[in-house]
């Protein structure tokens, strides 16, 4: 049976709204506090609860701010009462990462004159390093920086600089900071690679942030969008429904965009936003089980479908090849091999093959166009039958190797995973053969 966590976003994502959910679908709370405890980070605190919301109880989320470094994202006047004067700088950081809907309404007056002494403008390398400096699995690490180089790219994108240069106003906060380690931790937790994420609903208006007043899907969340396949369904109701944050972790998350033709629900999390929407701000994530017949067959395999990209390539050197192969494995790449052929004229070249999941057509084939001479790519569409498989460590006289384990007719099948070999042949000095040697004989 295959599971897969499923992301119903009708009231559209955030940070802290996908945090509750995946606590609320069984995300070990003990775990989550162990590693925000851990993070290099000061001024604020967490709280974990129930609440209603259009009736529903479900669970909540927030990171508290001292006072002193409070961003009022929850101020609903502040964000979309733009037809009267504000006093403040733009400069000042008004995280949208949050959806803080409280339940009161605010009908007294906001001045608005608040002194951040805390410094919202960090860099990526300062992010990481916070990162990197917390006690959480590779795997739940891998996650945070994922999601923060998504944004990254996005808003060096909507600012015209780069990935190491660019300032992250509000997703650089410690409220946006912790929002997106607890998402990671809490998906890796929970233990299920596989996450759907279908359309996600967005609202229309504007909403004020750390540039000023612009109008949703702001342009971090647009460029998100547009450079990573999601799919978002424009609504009629004013208001933010989509965060940066959110667009980022939906992005890091997804592995699917379509939900099997049956499937069954296992459990179901609900978690709360806080802001004031017409539409109560709720995500509500499922771990499903595929009942696809086609699947059921064989217990021993998984099938799914695959796209093939292909290219002739007559006048590019091995180097910018190679150079284009590691640039497509970064950014998602299945699998990347190049063959040499003949052309028109017995002109040598080269046949670029690229496997990759349907969500990453247009950004690869942008690669492909980008790092080599084609002028044109074909595709095409693969079913593949392939063996159940998880990851994990075999034991061997050099030390631990990471692997892919697989089972056929009832007996296991080991797959060392080539880097982790490689780590250890390098600490070691063991050469690639002996390690390999003594791996199968673990």
């Amino acid at each position: 049976m295959n599971k897969s966590i499923y992301f119903e976003c009708e009231s559209g994502i955030s940070g802290d709204m996908t945090v509750a959910a995946l606590l609320d679908l069984g995300a070990d709370e003990e775990v989550l506090k162990k590693v925000l405890k851990s993070l290099p980070l000061e001024g604020y605190e967490i709280k974990i609860s129930r609440v209603k919301k259009a009736g529903l109880d479900a669970c909540d989320f927030d990171v508290v701010l001292d006072d002193e470094i409070d961003n009022h994202d929850h101020d609903m006047e502040y964000l979309h009462g733009h037809d009267h004067e504000h006093n403040h700088s733009h400069e000042d950081n008004h995280d949208h990462e949050h959806h803080h809907e409280h339940e009161h309404h605010h009908d007294h007056e906001h001045s608005h004159e608040h002194e951040h002494h805390h410094d919202h403008h960090r860099h990526l390398s300062d992010i990481l390093e916070i990162i990197n400096a917390g006690e959480m699995t590779e795997n739940a690490r891998k996650l945070a920086i994922d999601i923060f180089t998504v944004l990254g790219r996005a808003e060096a994108k909507a600012h015209g600089t780069t990935l190491e240069e660019v300032h992250f106003h509000e997703v650089g906060a410690v409220d946006s900071i912790v929002d997106i380690v607890a998402a990671a931790v809490c998906m890796d937790n929970l233990g299920i690679k596989d996450v759907i994420v279908t359309d996600i609903k967005e609202g229309c208006g504007t909403v004020r942030c750390a540039h000023g007043i612009l109008p949703i899907p702001v342009p971090a969340v647009s460029n998100i969008v547009a450079d990573n396949g999601l799919a978002i369904s424009p609504t009629s109701v004013k208001g933010e429904f989509i965060t940066p944050t959110g667009a980022a972790i939906a992005a890091a998350f997804k592995t699917k965009d379509s939900l099997p033709d049956t499937f069954t629900i296992e459990k179901i999390g609900l978690g709360a936003g806080k802001r004031n929407y017409e539409r109560p701000s709720l995500l509500r994530t499922m771990i499903i089980v595929d009942k696809d017949v086609k699947k059921a067959k064989d217990d021993a395999f998984d099938s799914d479908e695959i796209w093939k990209l292909e290219s002739n390539i007559d006048d590019s050197t091995g180097e910018a090849m190679g150079f284009c192969m590691e640039i497509l494995l970064s950014a998602g790449a299945l699998d990347v091999n190049y063959s040499p052929i003949f052309m028109k004229k017995n002109r040598p070249a080269y046949e670029l093959t690229v496997l990759c999941k349907e969500d990453k057509i247009d950004l690869l084939s942008e690669i492909i166009f980008k790092e080599t001479t084609t002028i044109g790519i074909r595709r095409c569409k693969m079913e593949r039958t392939i063996l159940k498989r998880e990851m994990g460590e075999v034991d061997t006289k050099w030390g631990k190797v990471r692997a892919k384990i697989c089972s056929l007719d009832g007996a296991m099948r080991y797959y060392p995973e080539y880097d982790s070999v490689k780590e250890i042949c390098e600490k070691t000095g063991a050469s690639f053969v002996e390690v390999i040697s003594d791996f199968y004989k673990a």
